[in-house]
């Protein structure tokens, strides 16, 4: 087991504060779409810390039916944002779908990512720089805490990212 960087215990803590502040005080698609995000987080930094754990057939279950509700509540969302006319929105949930999609390849078929290793590691660049050029449009929209929002997201999920590809080695 590996511990978690420090970097990374603050940018979880400051991304719970940011989704608290979403169900607080942003619309209903936004709360529950960085609700539904940051548990998927909290779940693949467990797994890429402590895979074993989850692993386990006590775990596997639960940990399956976790991911199944999250991914519900990104769909609500995301029709959401379409219903909404936030385009922006919508366009980033979708970046982030593609993300997630390659993140449960490097980390469910670590032996097949490791065969095309280029190829995932390309995607996930160009994946990132597509979802870091929508953060100045939010900032050019006036939406300062959105913007350092998405940044925040961005490198947490580019850590996982890089724990994930570690271990498809």
């Amino acid at each position: 087991m590996r511990a978690v960087h420090p970097l990374q215990s603050a940018l979880y803590a400051l991304l719970a504060i940011n989704t608290a502040y979403y169900l607080v005080a942003g619309p209903w698609t936004k709360g529950l779409d960085a609700l539904a995000w940051f548990i998927l987080l909290m779940l693949f930094a467990l797994e890429t810390v402590n895979k074993p754990w989850l692993e386990k057939k006590h775990a596997r279950g639960r940990v399956h039916f976790v991911r199944f509700a999250a991914a519900a509540a990104i769909a609500a969302s995301a029709s959401g944002y379409l219903q909404q006319k936030e385009w922006l929105d919508a366009v980033n949930i979708a970046l982030w779908i593609l993300v997630l999609a390659l993140l449960e390849c490097e980390l469910r078929a670590p032996h097949w990512v490791a065969r095309r290793r280029r190829g995932f590691t390309i995607t996930a660049i160009a994946l990132y720089t597509a979802i870091a050029v929508l953060v100045p449009f939010w900032a050019l929209r006036g939406a300062w805490f959105d913007a350092y929002d998405a940044a925040l997201w961005l490198v947490a999920f580019a850590l996982i990212e890089m724990d994930a590809l570690k271990l498809a080695r």
